[in-house]
């Protein structure tokens, strides 16, 4: 068997209201369907789907830092620091609290959490020679300094 890239992910939230907005209008991402009254779907642009969040109630837990489970989702904004920039000033319009920034020599991230607590990264690659010549490099995380 192999694996050729990873199709979706699906998040469980505590309420469509809250996160879809977030997940559309903050991060960017297109809804393009719903199921019934507890599913969303959504897409990057090209693919039908990317993500799916499936509404699980306001009593559902708050995750937990040390569980079994999802670390943090991540979406690529673009190339570039200035890309990085613009999605750093974005959030912060959004009042979205940034939670971290890192220098991971093949990509620079900003980091944030989603309305139920979900780590969100997003990050522009770096030169791809970086990692081909030294897959290892992918492990280094540094200070970012924007």
């Amino acid at each position: 068997m192999q694996i050729s890239k990873l199709g979706h992910a699906v998040l469980k939230v505590r309420s469509l209201a809250v996160s879809s907005p977030f997940y559309r209008d903050v991060l960017g991402l297109k809804e393009v369907a719903r199921h019934g009254a507890h599913m969303a779907f959504f897409s990057c642009g090209e693919n039908h789907h990317d993500l799916a969040l499936l509404e699980v109630g306001m009593q559902a837990a708050s995750p937990l830092e040390y569980q079994v489970g999802l670390y943090h989702l991540v979406f690529k904004i673009g190339d570039s620091l200035d890309e990085l920039r613009a999605c750093r000033d974005h959030l912060m319009e959004h009042g979205v609290e940034l939670a971290g920034q890192s220098d991971h020599r093949v990509s620079q991230s900003l980091y944030c959490h989603d309305p139920d607590g979900i780590m969100i990264e997003l990050y522009v690659d770096a030169d791809p020679a970086l990692w081909r010549d030294d897959p290892g490099a992918v492990a280094y995380v540094g200070a970012l300094k924007l």
